[in-house]
């Protein structure tokens, strides 16, 4: 008897669990790993076996872990080492099946400075852009190009070493603090600046490809961030024609074949409202947080076409047979204060998931389980799907007040105030809309947090003279004096914050 495949997923979360699905569909094994501050995490109720391991980040221990539990490859989500070519190679070297682009294409990829020369190289769009030395050459480019600038770091992305100088006199300290970040996440100091696009869309396009054979899966727009971490994304983008979708796939197309793309990647790009124009920024070389708004629209399960071209080297798909139809949204949901976006951290007391006609949730944890300040404070991911874009924001709307998550706080008040915004309904928000709206944003959480106190507190503290009425009665039979005591504890703490928050205005 063949023994199944066994996959090791070198991740956390709910991006471990979500491949572990794709694996077990497969019918294969899967396999993890995790920290003593996972020890109960929900990620490890679904792999067969599983690993304690220093950190996410360490090589050597995932890669003993793989070994020691019979893997035959190693899928590694995103973040971490998803994007780390030593990593891959070192997996390679042990025999092990790497779930992913091959070391050298991770490489060219990670490197954004190279990725420039190669866009120029074969003659497709990019922005202008210049190695940063030291302050002066940013002086230098914005005397050719006008503030705003951006600056960016050149070996790695997430928002990481990027920061927007707005005159002469932020130079000096931006440059400082971009190299200093950049250095202390990607040990590579290198940073560039580029033109700053104010009304820019960001819009990325998913790509899978076995280094022959390379096609899209259509585009998303994920131009709904704060400090250059997506909230909200959704695919198709609602704010490209026809023709630019056109444009956009075959550039993103074109460029992953002169890289000999394998595996699943993305090619983003940043659309200029103003002139119409889109320009490439980078290519993310591993799956990525918001990939399952492309699955619901294609129908495409991208992470078991990931696994089938790693083991078969091969893509079993053609352009042709690829076809987007409805609308899908996916909402970031955060262990977040609402009311100013800090962590939150501690237990989860009590967890209900939105269901219903249309709605995938991704999610890591659940009743009882602990969220650590050590991680990203992503919890879970709720997607809405509909026939077509009014339907998908319905559904999402719909499942943002079904979900019930209690022990700590969520930013599911802040996602609402973002999807029920006049920018987010007619598709004119832009990367900085949320940054530019947040006073207005937080405004409309500090409503809904105040109504949800009040009304919660109203309930907690029914008055003795009530019981007799039918509200009162429904109240006593299904709250006991435990339960009101917790309420009533809850309300005012939401009640101080609001209150705390709106007297500094």
């Amino acid at each position: 008897m063949v023994m199944p495949i066994r996959v090791l997923i070198s991740n956390r979360g709910e991006i471990a669990i979500r491949v572990a699905r794709s694996v077990s569909e497969l019918g294969y094994t899967p396999l993890g790993v995790y920290t003593s501050v996972d020890k109960n995490s929900l990620h490890r109720r679904f792999v067969i076996e599983d690993s304690e391991v220093s950190s996410y980040l360490d090589m050597d221990d995932i890669i003993e872990a793989a070994i020691q539990l019979g893997a035959d490859a190693v899928h590694p989500g995103y973040g971490f080492l998803s994007e780390n070519s030593e990593f891959a190679r070192r997996v390679i070297a042990k025999g092990l099946v790497w779930i992913g682009p091959r070391p050298e294409v991770i490489d060219r990829a990670g490197d954004k400075l190279g990725l420039k020369e190669i866009v120029l190289k074969l003659g497709l769009p990019t922005l202008p852009y210049q190695r940063v030395e030291d302050p002066e050459d940013v002086l230098e480019f914005a005397r050719d190009y006008g503030y705003p600038v951006l600056l960016k770091a050149a070996g790695g992305g997430g928002g990481i070493g990027m920061r927007v100088v707005r005159s002469e006199r932020e130079a000096e300290s931006k440059v400082s603090e971009s190299v200093m970040e950049a250095e202390r996440a990607f040990k590579d100091r290198r940073i560039y600046v580029e033109p700053f696009i104010e009304m820019g869309k960001h819009i990325e396009v998913q790509i899978i490809g076995d280094g022959d054979n390379v096609v899209h899966l259509y585009e998303r727009e994920c131009s709904v961030q704060f400090r250059y971490q997506k909230i909200v994304e959704e695919a198709p983008s609602p704010s490209i024609t026809p023709e630019t979708r056109r444009a956009l796939t075959d550039v993103a197309v074109e460029l992953m074949k002169s890289m000999r793309y394998d595996n699943a990647g993305t090619v983003e790009f940043i659309y200029d409202v103003k002139t119409g124009k889109f320009y490439v920024m980078e290519v993310n070389a591993r799956i990525q947080v918001e990939h399952p708004v492309t699955e619901m629209i294609t129908g495409i399960d991208i992470v078991k076409r990931q696994i089938k071209v790693a083991f078969e080297g091969s893509l079993d798909l053609r352009q042709n047979e690829v076809a987007y139809r409805g609308h899908a949204i996916e909402a970031r949901i955060e262990a977040q204060n609402p009311l100013d976006l800090s962590p939150s951290t501690g237990y989860i007391t009590r967890y209900i998931e939105p269901a219903g006609p249309g709605v995938r949730v991704d999610s890591g944890v659940t009743a009882g389980s602990y969220v650590p300040i050590d991680y990203n404070p992503l919890i879970s991911k709720v997607i809405a799907y509909g026939r077509d874009r009014n339907e998908a924001v319905s559904r999402l709307l719909r499942s943002l007040n079904e979900y019930v998550v209690e022990g700590i706080q969520t930013n599911i008040p802040f996602v609402k105030a973002i999807i029920n915004s006049p920018s987010f309904r007619d598709a004119t928000y832009t990367t900085t809309y949320v940054e530019q709206s947040l006073g207005d944003l937080f405004k409309q959480v500090e409503k809904e947090v105040a109504t949800q106190a009040l009304a919660t507190a109203v309930v907690a503290v029914v008055k003795p003279e009530f019981s007799k009425t039918l509200k009162g009665k429904l109240v006593k039979e299904k709250l006991p004096e435990s339960r009101v005591e917790s309420i009533k504890r809850r309300a005012w703490t939401y009640w101080t914050l609001t209150r705390s928050r709106l007297r500094r205005k």
